[in-house]
């Protein structure tokens, strides 16, 4: 009966795209491609009248077959490419920017860059205003290109100076990419959402033409405006952006404190350390210890030099001046049932030695102060440096041993 017929096709199609997926998982491109032309072609006797969106389906899977089949072309992907743009205009857009970037892949930059001018002149009735948004990233990408061949000729002016015509031609075609680049950058990064690599570009655009203001504005609303997703790197952004232009340490200090809030292991902790160790406020050298503490809580900074020896210094001097141990002690108490393990273990101390004396030498000088002079770390890590006669591992010992009753103030 037809309805059988009906069910039975289908059934056929669903185990064949259940075969393609399955290739695909096994990295088995050859006998995926074979399976989807199978599939492909059941479609066109497809006489079920339920949508499946087919058109999809191919458009994804043979994008993803075609990226890692070993005997694709890039005229092969372009072949398969275009009439999938007309097969579902209700993607087309999508399907365009997904062209331009595997373009962009295989170094392809001027063809990527001509096949996003054609498509923004795309129209189709009510499907135009329905992608308005995949239209916008049509236009920022293409500004994004722009702001590429901005840079190039920036670079050769920079290089060979100003030199007659030539030099006037390059530097005409450079102010024509700037104003296209700015005019689309500008307008996708109004947008709510993570437009990193676009407010980049468009601040370096700005910056270049000395329009400071506009630039540290775009910024400021990137990094505050609370119709904006939360992100880390729009504060890194307006941190750099004030760091170059000389802006008072209490402002790099503020814009930092919201990037430790909410990503206490970025690597700019150690700035921002550095920065409120050197502060004449008690409580920003408190929060100063607070921060390379909560660093040191990351397995990717266990073994920097710079972070322990960040650590190390304010712990000594707290401790030479016998002030503010509570801070320590605040710290420690949180810590005390899982750092040792994590970081003072006697393997640790044996691993460390062998592979760099600076970081050993940090470690143990934080250790010896907050497990004490009995601490396996400290003991291990002192007697090899004495052993082999380095003198500021003598010292070390003597400052450990000389100050080991304030360890059992710190441990509590």
């Amino acid at each position: 009966s037809s309805h059988e017929h009906k069910l039975n096709f289908k059934k056929s199609k669903e185990v064949c795209l259940s075969y393609i997926q399955d290739a695909m998982l096994q990295k088995e491109w050859k006998k995926a491609a074979e399976y989807l032309t199978f599939y492909a072609e059941s479609l066109e006797k497809d006489i079920s009248i339920e949508y499946m969106g087919p058109s999809e389906i191919i458009w994804r899977i043979g994008t993803e077959i075609l990226c890692h089949h070993s005997h694709s072309s890039m005229k092969e992907f372009s072949s398969f490419i275009e009439p999938i743009k007309t097969l579902g205009v209700k993607r087309y857009l999508k399907v365009c920017l997904e062209h331009a970037f595997h373009l962009l892949c295989n170094g392809q930059i001027d063809e990527a860059y001509q096949n996003l001018s054609l498509t923004e002149s795309w129209r189709f009735g009510e499907q135009t205003t329905i992608q308005d948004k995949e239209m916008k990233l049509i236009q920022a990408y293409r500004g994004l290109l722009d702001y590429y061949s901005w840079s190039k000729q920036k670079n050769i002016l920079l290089e060979h100076g100003h030199d007659g015509f030539e030099d006037l031609s390059v530097e005409q075609e450079m102010h024509s990419c700037f104003r296209k680049a700015a005019v689309n950058l500008k307008e996708i990064i109004k947008i709510p959402g993570v437009w990193d690599l676009f407010v980049k570009c468009y601040v370096d655009l700005l910056e270049f033409y000395g329009d400071h203001n506009e630039a540290r504005q775009v910024l400021n609303e990137y990094a505050y405006n609370s119709k904006f997703p939360a992100n880390p790197n729009a504060h890194v952004y307006l941190y750099q952006f004030l760091k170059r232009h000389g802006e008072s340490k209490k402002l790099l200090v503020s814009t930092l404190k919201i990037l430790h809030d909410t990503v206490p292991s970025h690597e700019l902790m150690i700035d921002f350390n550095i920065m409120l160790q050197k502060s004449k406020k008690r409580r920003k050298r408190g929060l100063g210890l607070e921060v390379i503490f909560a660093v040191l809580d990351y397995a990717g900074w266990k073994e920097n030099v710079k972070a322990w020896s960040c650590l190390a210094r304010q712990v000594k001097q707290i401790v030479s001046s016998e002030k503010y141990l509570d801070w320590i002690k605040q710290e420690w108490n949180s810590r005390k049932d899982w750092w040792p393990a994590f970081h003072f273990s006697p393997y640790l101390a044996k691993r460390n030695w062998q592979e760099s004396e600076s970081l050993s030498y940090e470690k143990a000088l934080v250790a010896g102060i907050i497990l004490g002079k009995d601490c396996k770390y400290f003991k291990y890590v002192s007697h090899q440096g004495c052993k082999a006669q380095v003198k500021r591992f003598r010292i070390l010992k003597k400052f450990v041993n000389k100050h080991n009753s304030l360890y059992l103030r710190i441990s509590g």
